[in-house]
Protein backbone atom coordinates (compact mmCIF):
# COMPACT_ATOMS: atom_id res chain seq x y z
CA UNK A 1 0.00 0.00 0.00
CA UNK A 2 1.64 3.18 -0.92
CA UNK A 3 2.24 6.01 1.87
CA UNK A 4 2.98 9.58 2.31
CA UNK A 5 5.29 11.12 5.07
CA UNK A 6 3.60 14.81 5.91
CA UNK A 7 3.99 16.75 8.85
CA UNK A 8 6.50 13.74 9.84
CA UNK A 9 3.69 11.45 9.78
CA UNK A 10 3.53 8.84 7.45
CA UNK A 11 0.01 8.11 6.33
CA UNK A 12 -1.40 4.95 4.16
CA UNK A 13 -3.66 5.44 1.05
CA UNK A 14 -4.79 2.73 -1.72
CA UNK A 15 -5.97 3.65 -5.23
CA UNK A 16 -7.92 1.69 -7.52
CA UNK A 17 -9.25 2.03 -10.90
CA UNK A 18 -8.20 3.95 -14.22
CA UNK A 19 -6.20 7.27 -14.18
CA UNK A 20 -8.04 8.62 -17.02
CA UNK A 21 -11.33 8.15 -14.70
CA UNK A 22 -12.45 11.14 -12.92
CA UNK A 23 -10.76 10.23 -9.16
CA UNK A 24 -13.43 9.89 -6.15
CA UNK A 25 -11.87 10.11 -2.28
CA UNK A 26 -13.31 8.79 0.53
CA UNK A 27 -12.51 10.66 3.63
CA UNK A 28 -14.03 8.83 6.96
CA UNK A 29 -16.27 9.76 10.09
CA UNK A 30 -14.43 10.75 13.47
CA UNK A 31 -11.94 7.66 14.83
CA UNK A 32 -13.33 5.31 11.91
CA UNK A 33 -11.21 3.67 9.84
CA UNK A 34 -11.20 3.37 5.64
CA UNK A 35 -13.23 0.05 6.60
CA UNK A 36 -16.34 2.36 6.36
CA UNK A 37 -15.95 3.07 3.21
CA UNK A 38 -15.42 -0.45 1.89
CA UNK A 39 -19.13 -0.53 0.62
CA UNK A 40 -18.80 2.63 -1.53
CA UNK A 41 -15.52 2.55 -2.81
CA UNK A 42 -15.41 -0.83 -4.88
CA UNK A 43 -18.75 -0.29 -6.04
CA UNK A 44 -17.59 3.09 -7.55
CA UNK A 45 -13.83 1.59 -8.89
CA UNK A 46 -14.35 0.89 -12.47
CA UNK A 47 -16.79 4.12 -13.60
CA UNK A 48 -13.87 6.05 -11.38
CA UNK A 49 -10.78 5.95 -9.93
CA UNK A 50 -10.71 5.63 -6.56
CA UNK A 51 -8.86 6.69 -3.20
CA UNK A 52 -9.29 5.28 0.62
CA UNK A 53 -6.60 6.46 2.75
CA UNK A 54 -6.04 5.97 6.81
CA UNK A 55 -6.61 9.60 8.66
CA UNK A 56 -3.38 10.04 11.37
CA UNK A 57 -4.54 7.99 14.33
CA UNK A 58 -6.10 5.00 12.02
CA UNK A 59 -5.35 1.70 10.43
CA UNK A 60 -1.52 2.28 10.52
CA UNK A 61 -0.93 5.99 10.05
CA UNK A 62 0.91 7.21 12.45
CA UNK A 63 -0.56 8.68 15.21
CA UNK A 64 0.94 11.80 16.10
CA UNK A 65 -0.70 15.20 16.77
CA UNK A 66 -1.84 17.53 16.14
CA UNK A 67 -5.90 16.45 15.10
CA UNK A 68 -7.61 19.10 13.93
CA UNK A 69 -9.98 19.99 10.75
CA UNK A 70 -7.35 22.18 9.23
CA UNK A 71 -4.09 19.07 10.00
CA UNK A 72 -6.17 16.52 8.37
CA UNK A 73 -7.21 18.58 5.33
CA UNK A 74 -3.57 19.48 4.64
CA UNK A 75 -3.01 15.63 5.25
CA UNK A 76 -4.99 15.09 2.32
CA UNK A 77 -3.47 17.54 -0.02
CA UNK A 78 -0.54 15.74 0.53
CA UNK A 79 -1.69 12.50 -0.08
CA UNK A 80 -3.73 13.67 -3.60
CA UNK A 81 0.27 15.68 -4.31
CA UNK A 82 1.68 12.07 -3.67
CA UNK A 83 -0.75 10.31 -5.45
CA UNK A 84 -0.52 13.20 -8.69
CA UNK A 85 -4.66 13.84 -8.76
CA UNK A 86 -5.31 17.09 -10.14
CA UNK A 87 -9.05 16.88 -9.96
CA UNK A 88 -10.97 15.44 -7.26
CA UNK A 89 -14.27 14.18 -6.13
CA UNK A 90 -14.56 14.11 -2.14
CA UNK A 91 -16.79 12.46 -0.08
CA UNK A 92 -17.26 12.57 3.56
CA UNK A 93 -18.78 11.36 6.42
CA UNK A 94 -18.98 13.13 9.35
CA UNK A 95 -15.70 14.86 10.78
CA UNK A 96 -14.85 13.50 7.26
CA UNK A 97 -17.66 15.74 5.75
CA UNK A 98 -15.89 19.14 8.03
CA UNK A 99 -12.51 17.64 6.44
CA UNK A 100 -13.88 17.72 3.02
CA UNK A 101 -16.01 21.03 3.46
CA UNK A 102 -12.09 22.62 4.48
CA UNK A 103 -10.17 21.10 2.00
CA UNK A 104 -12.29 22.78 -0.74
CA UNK A 105 -12.07 26.33 0.47
CA UNK A 106 -8.24 25.98 0.85
CA UNK A 107 -7.30 23.92 -1.64
CA UNK A 108 -7.70 24.15 -5.53
CA UNK A 109 -8.46 20.06 -6.56
CA UNK A 110 -11.72 19.71 -5.63
CA UNK A 111 -14.58 19.59 -8.10
CA UNK A 112 -17.36 18.43 -5.98
CA UNK A 113 -18.26 17.34 -2.34
CA UNK A 114 -21.04 14.18 -1.24
CA UNK A 115 -21.40 14.86 2.62
CA UNK A 116 -23.23 12.31 4.55
CA UNK A 117 -23.83 13.31 8.54
CA UNK A 118 -22.49 16.53 7.76
CA UNK A 119 -22.48 19.39 10.15
CA UNK A 120 -20.98 23.71 9.51
CA UNK A 121 -20.33 24.02 13.27
CA UNK A 122 -19.08 21.36 15.93
CA UNK A 123 -22.03 23.23 18.03
CA UNK A 124 -24.53 21.12 16.10
CA UNK A 125 -22.46 18.08 17.39
CA UNK A 126 -24.08 16.11 20.43
CA UNK A 127 -20.43 15.36 21.19
CA UNK A 128 -21.23 12.94 24.38
CA UNK A 129 -23.31 10.73 21.84
CA UNK A 130 -20.25 11.07 19.13
CA UNK A 131 -18.06 9.86 22.12
CA UNK A 132 -20.67 6.74 22.95
CA UNK A 133 -20.30 5.92 19.07
CA UNK A 134 -16.56 5.70 19.55
CA UNK A 135 -16.23 3.76 22.98
CA UNK A 136 -12.97 4.22 24.56
CA UNK A 137 -13.50 0.71 25.60
CA UNK A 138 -13.20 -1.64 23.15
CA UNK A 139 -15.57 -4.26 24.55
CA UNK A 140 -18.78 -1.71 23.59
CA UNK A 141 -18.10 -1.53 20.13
CA UNK A 142 -21.28 -3.65 19.43
CA UNK A 143 -23.82 -1.67 21.31
CA UNK A 144 -22.28 1.07 20.47
CA UNK A 145 -23.48 0.34 16.61
CA UNK A 146 -27.09 1.10 17.64
CA UNK A 147 -25.91 4.51 17.26
CA UNK A 148 -25.09 3.78 13.39
CA UNK A 149 -27.67 1.16 12.48
CA UNK A 150 -31.15 0.24 12.81
CA UNK A 151 -32.64 -2.27 14.77
CA UNK A 152 -33.70 -4.03 11.39
CA UNK A 153 -29.91 -3.78 10.03
CA UNK A 154 -29.25 -5.74 12.93
CA UNK A 155 -31.62 -7.91 12.73
CA UNK A 156 -31.78 -8.71 8.92
CA UNK A 157 -27.56 -8.54 8.25
CA UNK A 158 -25.06 -10.75 9.21
CA UNK A 159 -22.15 -8.04 9.02
CA UNK A 160 -22.16 -6.93 12.34
CA UNK A 161 -19.73 -9.25 13.93
CA UNK A 162 -17.37 -8.40 10.98
CA UNK A 163 -17.65 -4.40 11.40
CA UNK A 164 -16.64 -4.49 15.23
CA UNK A 165 -13.77 -7.14 13.90
CA UNK A 166 -12.93 -4.17 11.36
CA UNK A 167 -13.40 -1.47 14.03
CA UNK A 168 -10.95 -2.86 16.11
CA UNK A 169 -8.35 -3.49 13.89
CA UNK A 170 -8.87 -0.34 12.22
CA UNK A 171 -10.27 2.90 14.44
CA UNK A 172 -8.41 4.83 16.06
CA UNK A 173 -7.64 4.74 19.98
CA UNK A 174 -6.14 6.45 22.76
CA UNK A 175 -4.84 9.96 22.45
CA UNK A 176 -5.70 9.89 18.81
CA UNK A 177 -9.36 8.86 19.55
CA UNK A 178 -9.55 11.93 21.47
CA UNK A 179 -8.26 13.98 19.04
CA UNK A 180 -10.39 13.31 16.06
CA UNK A 181 -13.46 13.83 18.44
CA UNK A 182 -11.68 17.36 19.69
CA UNK A 183 -11.32 17.77 15.93
CA UNK A 184 -15.44 17.48 15.40
CA UNK A 185 -16.40 19.74 18.67
CA UNK A 186 -13.86 22.76 17.33
CA UNK A 187 -15.07 22.50 13.94
CA UNK A 188 -16.49 25.98 12.12
CA UNK A 189 -16.76 26.13 8.13
CA UNK A 190 -16.88 29.28 8.10
CA UNK A 191 -19.02 31.42 5.19
CA UNK A 192 -20.67 28.98 3.35
CA UNK A 193 -21.49 31.29 0.83
CA UNK A 194 -17.87 30.75 -0.60
CA UNK A 195 -17.97 27.51 -1.23
CA UNK A 196 -19.22 27.29 -4.86
CA UNK A 197 -18.92 23.66 -5.53
CA UNK A 198 -21.56 21.37 -6.30
CA UNK A 199 -22.36 19.81 -2.96
CA UNK A 200 -24.37 16.70 -2.15
CA UNK A 201 -25.62 16.41 1.91
CA UNK A 202 -27.03 13.29 2.48
CA UNK A 203 -28.76 12.51 5.87
CA UNK A 204 -29.75 9.81 8.26
CA UNK A 205 -33.62 10.61 9.36
CA UNK A 206 -32.79 9.25 13.08
CA UNK A 207 -28.70 10.13 12.96
CA UNK A 208 -28.37 10.80 16.70
CA UNK A 209 -25.38 12.60 16.80
CA UNK A 210 -26.10 15.27 14.05
CA UNK A 211 -29.96 16.41 13.83
CA UNK A 212 -31.05 16.47 10.21
CA UNK A 213 -32.08 19.79 10.37
CA UNK A 214 -28.48 20.76 11.02
CA UNK A 215 -27.83 19.17 7.49
CA UNK A 216 -30.64 20.80 5.39
CA UNK A 217 -29.63 24.28 7.33
CA UNK A 218 -25.88 23.50 5.73
CA UNK A 219 -27.46 22.78 2.24
CA UNK A 220 -29.29 25.83 2.36
CA UNK A 221 -26.09 27.99 2.93
CA UNK A 222 -24.56 26.14 0.24
CA UNK A 223 -24.87 28.00 -3.16
CA UNK A 224 -24.92 24.76 -5.05
CA UNK A 225 -26.38 22.43 -2.14
CA UNK A 226 -28.66 19.70 -2.86
CA UNK A 227 -30.31 17.70 0.30
CA UNK A 228 -31.27 14.21 0.19
CA UNK A 229 -32.73 12.13 3.37
CA UNK A 230 -31.61 8.71 3.62
CA UNK A 231 -33.82 6.54 6.15
CA UNK A 232 -31.10 5.47 9.03
CA UNK A 233 -28.75 6.86 11.72
CA UNK A 234 -25.37 7.84 11.79
CA UNK A 235 -24.32 5.48 8.98
CA UNK A 236 -26.92 5.26 6.72
CA UNK A 237 -25.14 5.02 3.79
CA UNK A 238 -23.76 1.54 4.73
CA UNK A 239 -27.40 0.44 5.54
CA UNK A 240 -28.67 1.56 2.26
CA UNK A 241 -25.37 1.19 0.97
CA UNK A 242 -26.64 0.60 -3.05
CA UNK A 243 -29.39 3.16 -2.54
CA UNK A 244 -26.62 5.72 -1.51
CA UNK A 245 -24.35 4.75 -4.03
CA UNK A 246 -26.55 5.24 -7.06
CA UNK A 247 -26.63 8.42 -5.86
CA UNK A 248 -23.26 9.18 -5.39
CA UNK A 249 -22.37 7.92 -8.76
CA UNK A 250 -25.15 9.91 -11.01
CA UNK A 251 -24.77 13.34 -8.76
CA UNK A 252 -20.56 12.77 -9.86
CA UNK A 253 -21.42 11.84 -13.44
CA UNK A 254 -22.98 14.59 -13.57
CA UNK A 255 -20.74 16.77 -12.46
CA UNK A 256 -17.70 15.56 -14.23
CA UNK A 257 -19.95 16.40 -17.22
CA UNK A 258 -20.70 19.62 -16.54
CA UNK A 259 -16.71 19.86 -15.41
CA UNK A 260 -15.66 18.50 -19.50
Amino acid sequence: MPTVTTDGTTLYYELAGDDDQPTVVFVPDAASGPWLWGWQAPSLTGPYRTLVYAPRGTDGSDSAAPYTVDRFAADLEAILAAADVRRVHLVGAGLGAMVALRYAREYGRARSLSLFGAAASGDHVDSETLATLHPADPTRLRESLALAFSDRFFAETGLIDRIVEWRREEDATGEARTGHLEAVRSFEAGPLYELTLPTLVCHGVDDPIVPIEAGRDLTEDLPRGRFEAVEGKRFCFVEHATAVTDAIDDFIDETAAGDD
